[in-house]
């Protein structure tokens, strides 16, 4: 049986894949595209299992493309939120330092936050900090007016609304199990049922991405290695404790920010994420294990050396894991009348980290080709502040490379 004929096919349907198809029928309305996703639905992992915070830009290092698509990103998110009734909020971030030892890296953030761009940032002072947030505490901090929250799940309901007014077809459960490309086309085939090809394909995979990458022929280098991190809630009446994000100085040699508290569009206020080394891609629940996932964790070279690096910070990882009071107390370093008994359990989200053999955790956005084929090696947060930025960028390079 002859596969099914398209013009773009994109694999995934988070919110980077809808934001590419959609930017793809932007330019090309005539264009037939095609978005395979292997769940039932969108938006089912990264894309919806987040803190929903758009972020300002702050933490990038000048230059790099998180850092300018992050700033654009942000922009337009805001203004497609506004053009399409979505709820988002400008609430504002504190990163705040306790220790006089945290200055030096408060300061670094403060001179990118200028390079980057990102409007409104000030420095406080202790009594500048109360002023924003009443209830936390530290000796200085940078306050970033321009962040905000929104519901991202939402906002990739309203994606593939838009993909599919333009005339884009989006097929759930339809996992890819194999890629082959020629001069002019490419096929992808599933277990879902017939085969489908197209000029050009554009990998979106998240978790899955190194997999469905080294399937059309990429290198295995960098590979996903899942980490879990999971969130509390304050208790509805402890939430008024809170009133825009509070987050801590993060390690600059990390791309984990920390323990943070971030109320969201619904009313609630969430505490963390942790970010644990994971048993399974879609490890949602801490004794989710699947065997291949570990297995391919286990056997990545950059997995032992990162961990011989970063062992003393995956303890720590570890205690807050098994001891929520050991999470609720990192909380109430910040905001010094959080309690306990102020915590109860919310969600989890697994992080896709691109690791390099040689142990590197990959920190900026980062896109590789392929015969026919684009694809996102690397997109963690801010990918989805950056999606619309982002995705502009990946269809002009499919427009370049891909014709």
């Amino acid at each position: 049986m002859a596969a099914e004929r398209h013009d773009t096919i994109v694999v995934g349907a988070g919110i980077l894949g809808l934001a590419v198809a959609r930017e793809i029928l932007s330019r090309r309305p005539a264009e037939r595209v095609l978005v395979v996703e292997r769940e039932a639905g969108p938006a089912a992992h990264q894309s919806a299992r987040n803190s929903g915070v758009i972020h300002g830009g702050i933490y990038y290092p000048p230059g790099s493309l998180k850092a300018r698509l992050c700033v654009e990103g942000a922009a337009r998110m805001y203004a497609y939120c506004e053009a399409k009734a979505l709820d988002a909020r400008r609430i504002g971030k504190l990163i705040v330092a306790l220790r006089p030892d945290e200055l030096p890296a408060l300061d670094a953030l403060e001179q990118r936050a200028h390079a980057n761009g990102v409007a409104g940032v000030q420095r406080l002072d202790a009594d500048g900090l109360r002023a924003v947030e009443p209830h936390a505490t530290g000796i200085a901090a940078l306050h970033a007016p321009g962040t905000g929250i929104v519901d991202f799940g939402a906002v990739c309901r309203r994606l593939a609304a838009d993909v599919a007014a333009a005339g884009g077809e989006l097929r759930c459960n339809w996992p890819v199990t194999h890629v082959t490309a020629s001069d002019r086309a490419i096929a992808l085939s599933s277990s879902a049922g017939r085969a489908v090809q197209a000029t050009r394909a554009i990998f979106c995979a998240g978790l899955w991405s190194d997999r469905l990458a080294t399937l059309a022929g990429a290198d295995p280098d960098p590979r996903i290695v899942p980490f879990r991190g999971a969130y509390l809630q304050l208790r509805p009446e402890r939430r008024a404790l809170v009133r825009g994000l509070i987050y801590p100085v993060p390690d600059p040699h990390l791309p984990f920010l920390g323990i943070h508290l971030t109320p969201t569009t619904n009313g609630s206020v969430l505490v963390g994420p942790s970010a644990l080394l994971a048993g399974a891609r879609d490890a949602y629940r801490l004794t989710t294990i699947r065997a291949a996932d570990l297995r391919d964790t286990a056997l990545w070279p950059g997995t032992w050396r990162m961990a011989r690096r970063w062992w003393r910070t995956g303890l720590a990882e570890a205690r807050l894991a098994a001891l929520p009071a050991a999470f609720a107390a990192a909380a109430a370093r910040y905001v010094p009348e959080l309690r306990a008994e102020d915590f109860e359990p919310a969600f989890a989200g697994v992080r896709a980290q691109a690791v390099s053999r040689d142990g590197r955790l990959v920190d900026d956005f980062l896109l590789s080709t392929t015969p026919r084929a684009i694809h996102v090696r690397n997109a963690p947060s801010p990918a989805a502040t950056s999606a619309l930025a982002l995705a502009e960028l990946i269809a002009e390079q499919a427009d370049q490379v891909l014709r």
